[in-house]
Formats: structure tokens, C-alpha cells, sequence
């Protein structure tokens, strides 16, 4: 899931200030390294000044916009990555948060997907042109889905299909409330569009919506002929030693930080994500290849540095993913295949944004400066403002230092 809320100018410039004015006075907070494959190397004595610049401004965030915590990672040059935390994970027990618990990622997730996706396109299985009834249309219910017989795998990824969201269908979140651990199938959730009109003809408009991407999970699926995850660890996961990034598709998941989604949360009704048992309160399975991953901040940004220079799949194909159209997502903000690109001072930045109740997620790559950036904070009520500007200023600093 993507919060569509579009950033606040006002806020963005409160948090950029505070960085200046808190940094010299905020506390000193410790460095970790997070746990990365054997064949990244760690974080050595030389980056002592450039962690603790970059933890006090992590704690000043963390101070202005008042959540309880945050994790911040940067995957540098020469391949090395540096992870920092501030904060709480679990507020009641006051335990903090590490540089080694696991946050979900929201719609980050969709990169995962997007990248095997576009493996399956190098092996020529599938086609970005072709129409969506190529792979599916032989489903029964498939000529019941808002265009149909016009919709093109291209127009799943790039949000233009004219599908909607089936998440924030009232119909929906009430049975994510009825029912909060039901495990969900793809054709449950697709079951909200069938027969409704769409809002625009295929490739007519934008609409950002998780369906698309459940929709393009299924025709993984077909591809591949096994589960979605199965492929995910055997082509992503597992040859690119992201060993701290898991499918998020069960309310057990190992190593997680509690979340807060504050009493109004629609989708669950609940503020703290895990239960006394450390059991998430909703079954995360419903995001499926909507989202669906929960990682390490630290393998979040080495992921996307893996991603964006081209070793998660053939790097003749990145072009494709990066050509994107306009969006609602910001000023200057394109969509392209899984991913969103915008302008910064830095340069051209890619990444994408995530949000699943009570975790925030942001991701950026650098491509002029080749640092991946990626923060996620335990609290989406109110959701935490100023995170783009907050990865472009850590991205500054950490290219300073070198």
C-alpha cells in the first residue's frame, strides 16, 4: 500500500530547518552497522563523523515530527552500507528501536515485483505490450474486470489501467475488521471491481491502485507456474544475499518492530500493529504483490542500489522501468514500472514510497551520486511528513564525506 497524501511544502521546510538548528543539541544517539551479506564489506572507523552527523540528524527528525522511531540507511559507492536508528520500537515497554529489527515496507514492496516481472521480460515470457487476456483471459471472471480486453501488462505497472483500489473499498475494510487474520485469495480481492465502471479508458488516466499489481502477481504466477514468493527468493532473495527481507505473509513475522496506526485506523481499527504476543493484528497476506515484503532498513537501501544499477535483472532493460508517465504522487513525480523518479538537487532520484498501517517507508536512489537512501518510521498517524527531503539532505551529506 502507497499513502496518496500528497507531501506538505510546509512541513517539508520545518523538518529541513529543524535539521540545522536541533543538530548541535540533539542527543547523541549510537551507530550500528546492520547485517549484510558476506560480500558487502562493513562500515569502518573512517565514517564515524559522517554517522554521527547523520544520526543527529535523524534524531532531530525524529524530535520535530514526533513519532517514536525511525530507521535511516545509506548503501555508499563503494558498496558499504551504514545504518542508523532513533527511538522507540515498542513504546509502552520503552524498548528501543535497532538498526537490525525489520519494518514493512507498504507499496515498496511493488519494486520486488516489478523487478521480476522485468526478468520474466529479458527470458521473453512476458511482453509489456501485450494485453492482459494474453495470460489471463481465460479465467472466468477475467471479462468482468473494468477494461478488460484493453488493458496491457505496461498499463498494470505504470498505474493506467483504469483499475482501482480494492483496499479502500468499504466492502473491504469491513471484512479487514471482521475478520482481521483471514487469508485472502487474488480473485477475493479483485472481487470489488468486478462489473463497476472504470474511472478512465485503459491508458486514458492515471490512478495508482494496488489491484494492478495483484493483478500482475497472478500472471507471475502463471509464468512461472509457482507461488509468487517462491520466485521472489529464488530469483531476487536469494542471488542477491538480501537475507534480512522476508515476505511479509503471515501476522508471525520474526524480528518485526511494533507499528502505530493511531485509533482511526480504517484498515484494522487498532493503533499498535503487534499484540502482546508480538503477533501482528492484521494479517499482512492481504497486501500480497500490493506490497507484502518487511526488511531491515539496511536491506532496504541496499536493495535499492542493487535494483537501480541494474543487478536484479538484465540492465538493458532499465530504461523501460525508468520511462514513467505523469502521476498524482508530487511535483515532477513520473511512474514508471514499479517505480517513482522525481528531480532533487542531487540530480534525478528513483525509488518508491510505502505505506501499511503504523509503517511508513521511503526509498531513493541517487544515480549521479550511485547512494541508495531508505528510511522507514514506526507511525503513519499522523503520518510522518518530510521524508523525501529528509533521504535528499542524508544523501548530501553522505556524498560530502566521501
Amino acid at each position: 500500500m502507497t499513502s496518496l497524501r500528497p507531501a506538505s511544502p510546509r512541513a517539508a521546510a520545518l523538518v529541513l530547518a529543524a535539521l540545522s538548528s536541533l543538530a548541535a543539541c540533539a542527543p547523541r544517539a549510537a551507530t550500528s552497522t546492520a547485517p549484510t551479506a558476506a560480500a558487502t564489506p562493513a562500515v569502518d572507523a573512517r565514517d564515524t563523523a559522517l554517522a554521527r552527523a547523520l544520526q543527529a540528524k535523524l534524531d532531530s527528525l525524529r524530535t520535530v515530527a514526533r513519532f517514536p522511531g525511525a530507521s535511516l540507511a545509506l548503501a555508499l559507492p563503494d558498496g558499504r552500507t551504514l545504518a542508523l536508528a532513533t527511538g522507540l520500537a515498542d513504546t509502552a515497554r520503552g524498548i528501543p528501536l535497532r538498526t537490525t529489527d525489520r519494518l514493512l515496507q507498504g507499496s515498496v514492496g511493488k519494486t520486488y515485483v516489478a523487478a521480476v516481472a522485468m526478468q520474466l521480460v529479458h527470458e521473453g515470457a512476458l511482453d509489456l505490450d501485450a494485453p492482459v487476456t494474453r495470460y489471463l483471459g481465460s479465467l472466468p471472471w477475467f471479462a468482468r474486470l473494468p477494461n478488460a480486453s484493453a488493458i496491457t501488462v505496461r498499463q498494470l505497472m505504470n498505474h493506467t489501467s483504469g483499475l482501482v483500489r480494492y483496499e479502500f473499498d468499504p466492502r473491504a475494510t469491513a471484512v479487514l475488521r471482521e475478520q482481521p487474520m483471514k487469508a485472502w485469495t487474488p480473485e477475493e480481492r479483485l472481487a470489488y471491481l468486478l462489473d463497476a465502471t472504470p474511472p478512465f479508458a485503459a491508458g486514458a488516466g492515471w490512478d495508482y491502485s494496488d489491484t494492478n499489481y495483484i493483478v500482475l502477481g497472478m500472471i507471475i504466477e502463471r509464468l512461472a507456474g509457482r507461488p509468487y514468493y517462491d520466485e521472489l527468493r529464488r530469483r531476487i532473495l536469494d542471488p542477491l544475499r538480501l537475507a534480512h527481507t522476508i515476505p511479509s505473509d503471515r501476522p508471525d513475522l520474526p524480528g518485526v518492530a511494533n507499528g502505530y496506526a493511531g485509533p482511526k485506523n480504517e484498515l484494522g481499527g487498532y493503533d499498535a500493529s503487534l499484540d502482546a504476543n508480538g503477533r501482528l493484528r492484521m494479517n499482512p497476506q492481504f497486501e500480497w504483490t500490493g506490497g507484502g515484503i518487511a526488511s531491515t532498513t539496511a536491506d532496504l537501501a541496499r536493495w535499492g542500489k542493487l535494483l537501480y544499477e541494474g543487478r536484479a535483472f538484465d540492465a538493458s532493460l532499465l530504461p523501460r522501468m525508468l520511462d514513467g508517465v505523469p502521476s498524482k504522487l508530487g511535483r515532477d513525480v513520473r511512474y514508471g514500472l514499479g517505480v517513482m523518479t522525481r528531480p532533487t538537487a542531487l540530480g534525478p532520484a528513483w525509488g518508491h514510497s510505502g505505506f501499511f498501517p503504523g509503517y511508513a517507508t521511503e526509498l531513493l536512489y541517487f544515480p549521479d551520486l550511485r547512494i541508495a537512501a531508505a528510511i522507514q518510521v514506526n507511525a503513519t498517524a499522523p503520518y510522518p511528513r518530510g521524508l523525501v527531503p529528509f533521504l535528499v539532505e542524508a544523501a548530501r551529506v553522505a556524498s560530502a564525506a566521501r
